[in-house]
């Protein structure tokens, strides 16, 4: 890159050079117009000279007496230093104060000779050969009756005027440098004066640059400069109050997208990531920093989501749709788009809101499972009860043995209803409480609870010769209801008593680590398979549904035992291997 010059050396030279320029033509032109001055005076004095020996000479031309002519020139020069030459129109010398014109070249070739024998004055300055020196030469000529006699010259030495002139030049040389220092002085001050404003105007720009909008230029008395400084000033004033407004304005758009439980993430027409909230971040598990500025092929690979943001950005209308993401699991990500548009309704870009619907989705088919499974868990005992009433009603059974049986069955599933209906209506008493925040908790010994649980289930455990162990410190405690703990206890106990081989073994246990209590059941059964285990808490939901309705199960239980673990403020938990076991885990708070 090219270095730039400061002003100051831009202003400077410039000036110095004009005033140089100046004051040399301004010299040359004095000194040249001085020595013509002063010629022209000299030669005025030798043609007056001249003039002043006309009538002396002319006398003796008519009988030309050359001896009388040449003594009168020498005795005329004698008294000054001015040369008199008389030359005949021929060229002729036959006269001259400084010499024998005997001797003297023929004259009718000089410059001046030539210039008088045309009836002018003429003037020339040469170097002379019979002097040796420079000199002025002035002739003028002599007329009798209008015709030219002959050419009286006059003529002084120039070199004595040379260097006089010489010397006024020179002072007037000397002089013109004393000025041009004083103008180089006057040109650096005055450069100086306009170039600092300009400089302290540039250092406050470069303030402004840096965003120091507070600095301020100082005022200046060159009018121009001061104005401009005012402006900017002003400007100073405008743009921080702007960006002051600006900078609230984000803060508070960051806050509000920061604080939004909802992704937001802006797109550009390049499909390039413009703004993006937390939250947003967080369901690709990155950072906002990581993937603003950069397109969503880079930092997204999700194919879906491609498509949706580009027919967003094709589309006028707003658009909605569900996308999935496969990361340490399934999510269901909801996803809104709304067109961004500029001041002139131009599209910029597209908004897209996201929400995390995973959990709201399981929800929702739990919801239609659990209404399609409550419809056949009561609607199969009615019809069954329902036929058997109408068979008896109708007399087509006479066997009192029959008839007998018939009741059994009858009485079966009215046992059956309700179970399931008290299972419900215990497990929405405990939802219902544990939303109320009506449960109440107190520090009770975790070891009388296992114990009080495995004495409910002894009974039904000795039918299959099946042992039930019990390892707990008697210290052990935590802040629970040692009923509801009981009934959690007891429906995994039934559980696992009723999945398990007979003259098998349950192993139930506690320990506390760190911060939680951990209760754990442990069968040696049949096993759970692992695409059941995520789905094994939901209401109604069984892994072996005719094993599991040959048992008695209501298909709550397991669900019941989750909703008493969180009413506690813990959670349920599930291990199992196919063909080997299950252990069910209840993780609760020690304190």
């Amino acid at each position: 890159m090219k270095k730039k010059k400061r002003l100051l050396w831009q202003l400077y030279p410039s000036y110095l050079l004009i005033t140089l320029i100046s004051l040399v033509a301004v010299t040359i032109y004095a000194g040249s117009s001085f020595r013509e001055f002063y010629l022209d005076r000299i030669a005025g004095d030798l043609r007056a000279r001249a003039y002043l020996l006309e009538k002396q000479i002319l006398q003796f031309l008519g009988p030309l007496d050359t001896k009388v002519v040449d003594a009168l020139c020498k005795e005329l020069g004698k008294p000054s230093t001015t040369r008199i030459t008389v030359i005949l129109p021929s060229g002729t010398v036959i006269g001259d104060s400084h010499d024998d014109p005997d001797r003297m070249d023929n004259h009718a070739l000089r410059p001046e000779v030539i210039q008088a024998k045309k009836g002018n004055v003429g003037r020339s300055i040469r170097f002379s050969i019979t002097l040796q020196q420079r000199m002025m030469y002035v002739a003028v000529p002599l007329t009798d009756h209008k015709r030219i006699v002959a050419v009286i010259r006059t003529s002084l030495p120039v070199t004595p005027i040379d260097e006089k002139l010489m010397s006024i030049q020179t002072q007037i040389a000397f002089g013109g440098l004393l000025i041009a220092f004083v103008a180089a002085g006057i040109s650096l001050y005055v450069s100086r004066r306009i170039s600092r404003p300009i400089e302290k105007m540039k250092e406050g720009a470069e303030h402004f640059a840096r965003g120091d909008l507070s600095h301020r230029l100082p005022e200046t008395e060159l009018q121009e400069i001061g104005s401009l400084a005012d402006a900017l000033n002003q400007m100073a004033v405008q743009l921080d109050d702007r960006i002051k407004m600006i900078i609230n304005q984000r803060n508070e758009l960051e806050a509000v997208l920061s604080s939004m439980e909802e992704g937001v993430i802006a797109f550009d027409k390049d499909e390039r990531i413009i703004s993006i909230n937390q939250a947003a971040a967080r369901i690709f598990e990155k950072t906002p920093k990581h993937m603003l500025n950069r397109s969503i092929q880079e930092v997204i690979r999700n194919s879906e989501l491609q498509q949706f943001v580009n027919q967003a950005l094709s589309s006028t209308d707003n658009l909605e749709g569900d996308i999935t993401l496969y990361h340490e699991g399934e999510r269901i990500i909801y996803l809104h788009s709304t067109s961004l548009r500029d001041s002139n309704e131009d599209q910029i870009g597209v908004l897209v809101v996201m929400n995390d619907v995973t959990q709201m989705r399981r929800l929702e088919n739990i919801r239609r499972d659990f209404a399609a499974n409550v419809s056949h868990e009561i609607k199969t005992p009615l019809t069954a009860i329902k036929g058997f009433v109408e068979t008896l009603r109708h007399g087509s059974v006479k066997n009192p043995e029959e008839i007998k049986r018939f009741l059994s069955i009858i009485e079966k599933h009215v046992n059956r209803l309700t179970e399931i209906l008290e299972d419900l209506i215990s497990l929405s008493r405990i939802e219902q409480d544990d939303e109320k925040k009506a449960i109440k908790l107190r520090k009770n010994s975790i070891k009388n609870v296992l114990q009080t649980a495995i004495g409910n289930c002894r009974e039904i455990a000795d039918l299959k010769n099946i042992t039930i162990d019990c390892v707990c410190e008697e210290n052990l405690s935590a802040m629970i209801d040692p009923t509801l703990l009981e009934q959690a206890v007891a429906n995994l106990l039934d559980n696992a008593i009723n999945y398990s081989h007979e003259g098998s073994s349950v192993h139930v246990s506690s320990v506390q680590k760190q911060d939680s209590i951990i209760i754990r059941v442990q069968d040696h059964g049949t096993g759970i398979s692992k695409e059941h285990l995520t789905r094994l808490f939901e209401r109604f939901y069984r892994a072996d549904k005719a094993r599991s309705r040959d048992l008695g199960g209501t298909g709550l239980g397991l669900a019941i035992v989750k909703h008493i673990t969180q009413a506690h403020g813990g959670y349920a938990t599930v291990e199992s291997t196919f063909g080997k076991g299950s252990t069910f885990s209840l993780h609760l708070p020690a304190e």
